[in-house]
């Protein structure tokens, strides 16, 4: 009699879960890789920025591209382009920003007795705090001693070549991204073992290369725009024109931090109103014509031109500032919405992933 063919439960044929690793390597795992992060800052945010202004001048390299330009040549004509632009800004800025830092102090000093009239409730009820503290025995009322420390004049010669030898790292990267970076990342792939697989690794790197280069290349116009434009209401509220550059560039850079930098360039362009105008509907006016060009843009000119797709969680958005701001400074206030949306848009094209670029949303 024929012997039928044992049939194979489902279970038992599919593969084995995966192990996970314990909660305890997990954390141990992320603070090695923070502090890693925060140690090799020194060579990670030169790499970090020329890749991010590599992806700015994407977008124009493929231009240039399309119509016969060599790559290198473009490379090199956006990088001159750029160096120049940039340039050409620092020469008309820096005189007032050195005239700035020789008279801000003396115009702080002038506006301290209004601050302290404006702050006296708030230190006659700080001093009545420490008297009852004192009184119920909980401080000495021994006042903590200040150490003064001279400063080290040697510390600038070390600081100062350190900055250029970055500043001039930052430029070579961002040059040989530029040329190389399309042969390195076929290079890379290349190494995948099978072809399937590397056939759908150069789609993901290129779809994503194209999206977060349009982005950030958008994003930068759009800040740069917002800069001139607050520049501009400034020539017209009589502030000279390399003043008035000075601060539009600094709103411009600032815009590129979501919540924070906004809050920063206020506060600032309240501080620039007080130092510069005697009337109080002055003194507010640069802030307030701030405050307009941000929410312009931010409710109405961003979510146009750029949609929802992009669209970013506002928790998420201030819990990567605050990270990649406490990591690497001001540098990292920049870079942190570019990371943030390369990791969306890889999460979203990850089998299993798409939860957690819903998350980021």
């Amino acid at each position: 009699m024929p012997q039928t063919a044992p049939t194979l439960d489902p279970a038992d044929s599919a593969p084995p879960p995966r192990p996970r690793a314990p909660a305890a390597v997990v954390v141990l795992a992320t603070l090695a890789v923070g502090y890693t992060l925060w140690a090799a800052q020194t060579v990670l945010l030169p790499v970090l920025l020329a890749m991010f202004f590599a992806l700015v001048s994407s977008p124009v390299m493929r231009l240039l591209r399309r119509l016969w330009v060599p790559r290198f040549l473009a490379a090199l004509l956006v990088l001159c382009a750029g160096l120049s632009a940039t340039g050409a800004l620092g020469y008309l800025m820096l005189p007032s920003a050195a005239a700035w830092a020789r008279e801000a102090p003396g115009e702080l000093r002038q506006l301290a007795p209004k601050l302290r009239e404006l702050a006296k409730p708030v230190r006659e009820a700080n001093q009545a705090a420490e008297s009852f503290a004192r009184a119920a025995g909980g401080q000495t009322g021994r006042q903590p001693q200040l150490v003064r420390t001279e400063a080290d004049p040697w510390r600038h010669l070390v600081t100062t070549p350190r900055l250029l030898a970055s500043l001039l790292a930052v430029v070579l990267l961002a040059f040989f991204f530029m040329v190389y970076g399309e042969k390195l990342q076929r290079a890379a792939i290349a190494l995948l073992p099978g072809r399937q697989q590397q056939k759908f690794t150069v789609e993901i790197l290129q779809s994503i290369e194209r999206e977060v280069s349009r982005y950030v290349l958008t994003i930068s116009v759009i800040n740069g725009v917002v800069g001139l434009s607050f520049a501009f209401a400034l020539y017209l509220m009589q502030i000279p024109l390399p003043e008035a550059l000075m601060w539009g560039t600094m709103v411009a850079l600032l815009n590129f931090a979501p919540y924070v930098g906004p809050l920063l360039g206020v506060l600032a362009m309240l501080l620039v109103g007080v130092i510069t105008f005697d009337e109080l509907w002055q003194q507010l006016l640069p802030a307030a014509v701030y405050l307009v060009l941000h929410t312009l843009e931010g409710q109405l000119v961003t979510p146009i031109i750029l949609g929802h797709r992009m669209a970013l969680s506002p928790l998420v958005l201030i819990l990567a500032l605050m990270l990649f701001g406490w990591l690497w400074g001001l540098v990292g206030l920049l870079l942190a919405v570019p990371l943030l949306v390369c990791v969306k848009l890889v999460l979203e094209r990850v089998d299993g992933m798409e939860g957690w670029a819903r998350l980021l949303e």
